[in-house]
């Protein structure tokens, strides 16, 4: 191994994720390329290299380093190169010269250890000195953090994080308790901090470490969907992460709910372990939930008079959509729910005229962007996210709060949400919190859909606690459309065979039992047959999957259509990031919310016509532009929102020409292709089925077996979720009347 000393002279690349750098080393005698992982360096600055020459097939002889160190220079010139590089923030070349002038070989030394000094220089104010000072410090620290970092395998963008979380402390946080770093840091997840304690030299059996793998086992149960989990799964869970012994992981438990880090209940002589947070948020729910629950005018004959006197003379209403509109008028709290073509949509719309005739307000609401959008086009009236109905806005790093809340509730007599099954019950806590006894919560849903992204089944947990006026529409009123989706539909739901004789207009079954031939086939289908057929663009196409891993999963077909619907050109720009490649054009999704991320619309003449906050998991856009130069990647969502990511954002974007069933809800497609050939059995059941068909408008195309169809809709089981809110509405709502 040899050993090179030198100043860098010019950077020529640097990978900011790994930290990979290209740069000109000047050294006494010549100029050399050097490559290897740099962490935080700048131009000018002396740095020791150890490595070893090696010789490129393109680019030559290069020195490749393993290890570095930054030197201190007493030279006068070295200084002066550093300070002059524009490395410390307010200090340029001429201000450099006179702070050279002005301690020449002492200049380090005097901004480390007397930066005060520095104000004696002119153009240095007191202020400006202490500032220079406190940036030349953190910028050795952050250098020193990075080096030691990167000792554990840890990436420059996550130990960016780690150091602006503990600054100097992480040497502390390492040294007695690494795995802090999985409950402080977004993006250290329990096996990263296992894998840094235990090359750290921690013991195994650490209380530190079996406290951490049990919240973890609770985290991966939580983005299960769980709000709580049978203690012997936990465990169970938690011997095969940890390796240690049972009677150990049942003691911790015991521990952490003493010091109420879990929570533990007993119900039906079962041990359910909770989060403290999902616990009393699931609580507060049913107890919000119940307050609404006043009766908001019991004059239903009146309700029901105005109700008959709003319907459309050429689709009057079935008894059963009166019944739910008089029901929803009447009660603080009220769900209507049913499959495709049932009459949702037109019993929202009689709602609104009733509202307007009665001169009340009213809020239509969404989960998602794209759901909100489908509402507006269904009513004619503008209705929004969740979300932004409850003003989201910023609260530093990471963090997020409502302008409406407890303490600033919504002014607002009726609020109607759509799509009410994709509701997590963090959302559903947020809304709830915005409204006051008096406000109407009308919540509409498919119970048949798949659950929430998120934790909780919380529209099936209040139908299910009997708490709450249901109606459960079961008639197909759009049957005279001749829409097989819809009837195939609730075959499928009812847990019969769909037809598949392909005499449909708009449901078809193209049996393959190949691979490579189905992708062939869906490639045909999205570029040649489907667009002229169903009126739409190759982009509006969805390709839905009920798996991310194997040959037909989202990670293998995204790349294969990328290739074939938005080739490479010369035109179009393109960035790798972790694994995978965007190209300007790409159809994308983002796949976890990003309350800080800004967006803004434009208009014709280039000015902001509308700015916001918020992208949303599920949230899908295209690819504008790539900008090596800032670093920065713009993508446009429905509606002209702009969005600009840093390059280092980019793991919160996947390519979107086929995704999961589960991430397709609440969204609406021209036409949907279902590649379906085999897959684990707990995956593929009706549900996922139902959930699948149901997105489509105008065309489904299942490209498979049949009998993998056949097998779906005879598997009726549904992945469990824990979830316990219905119990505690009956609960809560007992204790009320008392």
């Amino acid at each position: 191994m040899e050993i090179l000393s030198g100043y860098i002279k010019h950077i020529i690349y640097s990978n900011r994720d790994n930290g990979y750098t290209v740069f000109e080393l000047a050294t006494d005698t010549e100029e050399i390329t050097c490559v290897g992982a740099l962490h935080a360096a700048s131009e000018g600055e002396c740095v020791k290299l150890s490595g070893d020459y090696t010789v490129h097939n393109v680019y030559g002889r290069q020195f490749a380093f393993t290890e570095y160190e930054s030197i201190e220079s007493e030279d006068e010139a070295d200084i002066l190169r550093y300070l002059s590089s524009g490395a410390i923030k307010g200090i340029g070349p001429s201000l450099a010269g006179r702070i050279v002038d002005r301690f020449s070989s002492d200049t380090f030394r005097v901004m480390e250890e007397e930066p005060e000094l520095l104000a004696e220089v002119r153009g240095i104010s007191a202020r400006k000195a202490q500032e220079i000072g406190a940036v030349f410090a953190e910028m050795r620290d952050l250098r020193k953090v990075m080096i030691f970092l990167q000792k554990f395998g840890i990436s420059n963008n996550l130990a960016n994080k780690i150091y602006r979380k503990y600054k100097s402390a992480i040497y502390d946080v390492m040294e007695q308790n690494p795995y802090r770093l999985a409950e402080d840091i977004e993006g250290v997840g329990f096996s990263t901090a296992d894998e840094i304690a235990m090359a750290s030299g921690f013991d195994r059996g650490s209380a530190f470490r079996v406290r951490s793998g049990i919240k973890y086992a609770l985290q991966l149960a939580v983005a299960e969907g769980h709000i709580y989990v049978p203690m012997e799964l936990l465990i169970a869970r938690s011997v095969r992460l940890l390796n240690v012994e049972e009677d150990f992981i049942r003691s911790e438990c015991s521990n952490m709910a003493m010091e109420r880090k879990l929570v533990i209940k007993m119900k039906d002589d079962v041990a359910r372990v909770y989060s403290p947070p999902l616990y009393y948020m699931e609580t507060g729910c049913a107890v919000m939930l119940n307050r609404l629950d006043v009766v908001i005018d019991p004059q239903t004959g009146r309700i029901r008079e105005r109700i008959k006197d709003l319907e459309d003379e050429d689709t009057p209403l079935e008894e059963k959509q009166i019944e739910a509109a008089v029901s929803a008028i009447s009660n603080g709290v009220s769900v209507i729910t049913g499959g495709p073509g049932t009459g949702k949509t037109t019993i929202i719309n009689v709602l609104i005229k009733y509202l307007r005739l009665t001169g009340e307000d009213f809020a239509l609401a969404a989960p998602t962007g794209r759901a909100a959008k489908r509402m507006s086009e269904m009513t004619g009236y503008e209705s929004s996210t969740v979300q932004r109905l409850l003003g989201l806005s910023p609260s530093g790093e990471g963090a997020f709060s409502y302008e409406y809340n407890d303490e600033n509730p919504l002014e607002i007599d009726t609020v109607i949400v759509d799509e009410m099954s994709m509701v997590d019950l963090p959302l559903l806590k947020a809304l709830l919190s915005a409204l006051v006894p008096g406000t109407r919560l009308i919540m509409v849903g498919d119970t048949d859909q798949l659950p929430s992204v998120g934790p909780g089944s919380v529209l099936k947990d209040i139908i299910s606690s009997g708490c709450f006026p249901v109606t459960k529409l079961d008639k197909i009123f759009r049957q005279d459309e001749a829409s097989d989706i819809i009837v195939n539909a609730h075959l499928i739901n009812a847990g019969t065979m769909p037809k598949l004789d392909n005499k449909s207009s708009d449901f078809f079954m193209l049996k393959r039992s190949d691979v490579d031939q189905i992708l062939g086939n869906m490639v045909t289908l999205i570029k040649d047959k489907l667009p002229g057929y169903v009126n739409a663009r190759p982009f509006d196409i969805q390709v839905l999957t009920p798996m991310r891993k194997g040959p037909l999963g989202v990670e293998s077909l995204n790349p294969i259509l990328q290739k074939y619907l938005n080739p490479p050109s010369p035109s179009k720009r393109e960035k790798e990031y972790g694994g995978t490649l965007f190209r300007e054009g790409d159809k994308i999704m983002q796949i976890r919310n990003n309350y800080q991320l800004e967006w803004e619309t434009i208009g014709k003449y280039g000015i902001a016509v509308d700015k916001g906050l918020g992208v949303f998991n599920g949230d899908m856009g295209t690819v504008g532009s790539i900008d090596e130069f800032s670093e920065m990647m713009e993508v446009v969502y429905e509606e002209d929102r702009r969005v600009l990511y840093p390059f280092a954002n980019l793991d919160e974007l996947e390519l979107a020409y086929a995704v999961t069933i589960h991430k397709s809800q609440g969204s609406e497609y021209p036409a949907v292709i279902l590649p379906l050939l085999t897959g684990p059995k707990q995956l593929f059941n009706r549900n996922l089925l139902y959930t699948a068909v149901t997105r489509a408008k105008k065309c489904v195309v299942i490209l498979g077996k049949q009998e993998t169809v056949a097998q779906m809709v005879e598997n009726a089981d549904e992945l469990k979720r824990y979830t316990s809110l219905d119990e505690a509405l009956i609960e809560t709502g007992v204790t009320d009347e008392n």
